[in-house]
């Protein structure tokens, strides 16, 4: 599907383009080549020095992500993050074509390259504003439309962002790094995470336990 496809979205974006189905008994993989960064870098929040490093896939579409985005998220960030006792890799894994559109929106955040370079505070609130919001535009009549009105309000200008949304290298990458995420570290479903290389399980409270493990 072509970057242009993007502005015709329309029900049937719906529709799964993630069909791989790895190893969900995969608990440990090779910390050096899961920080090993996509194409386009990745989006961290927290201290490069810090003792945890949580890795996140998340779908921009699942109702589970959002739940740990506006609930659990925060109280980690002023627990962990904040006292530069953690670090958050967020990294894009769409499994639909609207998923891939809103991250394809956030990237465009980042400049017209889609590159996570120096400051990213613009990407995690539009992250931020998809998650809240992702009742509201996942069952817009045009989502795009949606998706650009939440790009607008984070201060992203109209022209740029539709320049930005044709780059064909910013989709290629965002589904590089998805398949990669599926094919080397066995990650088939959202959201998952892996906390100093190792595959997390169970609540959001277990997941706040194992980092206090940590420290």
């Amino acid at each position: 599907m072509g970057s242009a496809g993007l502005f015709g979205l329309g029900s049937p974006a719906r529709a799964q383009i993630f069909a791989q189905s790895p190893d969900p008994a995969m608990t440990a993989v090779d910390v050096a080549q899961l920080m090993v960064p996509g194409p386009l870098g990745d989006c961290i929040l927290g201290a490069p020095d810090a003792a945890v490093t949580m890795v996140e896939y998340a779908s921009a579409t699942c109702p589970h992500c959002a739940h740990f985005h506006i609930t659990t998220l925060p109280v980690l960030k002023e627990k962990f993050i904040d006292r530069g006792h953690m670090r958050l890799v967020f990294r894009e894994f769409p499994l639909n074509q609207l998923d891939l559109a809103a991250y394809i929106f956030a990237r465009c955040t980042l400049g017209s390259q889609g590159r996570a370079l120096g400051d990213q505070e613009r990407y995690f609130v539009y992250l931020d504003a998809l998650f809240r919001r992702q009742r509201d535009w996942t069952g817009a009549d045009n989502p795009i439309v949606a998706l650009a009105r939440i790009a607008a309000d984070v201060g992203y200008a109209q022209a740029d962002l539709e320049q930005c949304l044709r780059d064909q290298a910013i989709l290629d990458a965002v589904l590089y790094s998805r398949d990669r995420a599926a094919g080397r570290f066995g990650v088939n479903s959202t959201p998952t995470f892996f906390v100093n290389g190792r595959k997390a399980t169970g609540t959001d409270a277990d997941l706040e336990a194992l980092i206090g493990t940590l420290l």
